[in-house]
């Protein structure tokens, strides 16, 4: 596909905080997420850009999509929008199955299991996932944080 020519990203922005996805389309992999400030979304997404690992963005098209579509309209960056439209039921069942519940929520049925953290990053995933519509692992994924900084997924 030639959206995924030099990387492909994904974003569920939000006022306060967004979720992002970086993928690697060949391998079907997510190679780096996380749920970061606006700003440092903007930061991560443009370093991935000088870095040559990022030339086209997914923008899902929910609260806060606007002041995005600026944003990434400075940058030498293809914007495609997505629609967001059930990503936030779909990333809580999308969450156990790339992070299956251990312990006592093992024993919970399906309907009642809440996810630990916030799912900014599992709906960026989401808008990949249903842009090269093939489901994409987190085996080498690594965690963004607000810093701008990376670490392995725990």
């Amino acid at each position: 596909m030639s959206s995924t020519a030099g990387g492909l990203a994904a974003i569920d922005p939000g006022r306060s905080k967004c979720g992002l996805a970086l993928a690697d389309a060949a391998a079907a992999e997510v190679v780096e997420a996380g749920i970061l400030p606006p700003d440092a979304c903007l930061r991560q997404i443009q370093a991935w850009s000088q870095a040559g690992r990022c030339r086209t963005v997914l923008l899902g098209n929910g609260t806060g999509s606007g002041p995005w579509r600026r944003h990434l309209a400075e940058h030498p960056l293809a914007v495609i929008v997505v629609p967001e439209a059930g990503t936030t039921l779909a990333a809580r069942q999308r969450f156990w199955q790339l992070e299956p519940p251990r312990g006592w929520r093992r024993l919970l049925p399906e309907g009642l299991r809440l996810p630990p953290r916030d799912l900014d990053d599992v709906v960026a995933q989401l808008l990949l996932e249903r842009h090269l519509q093939c489901p994409l692992q987190r085996r080498h994924c690594r965690w963004l944080n607000g810093s701008g900084a990376a670490g392995p997924v725990a």
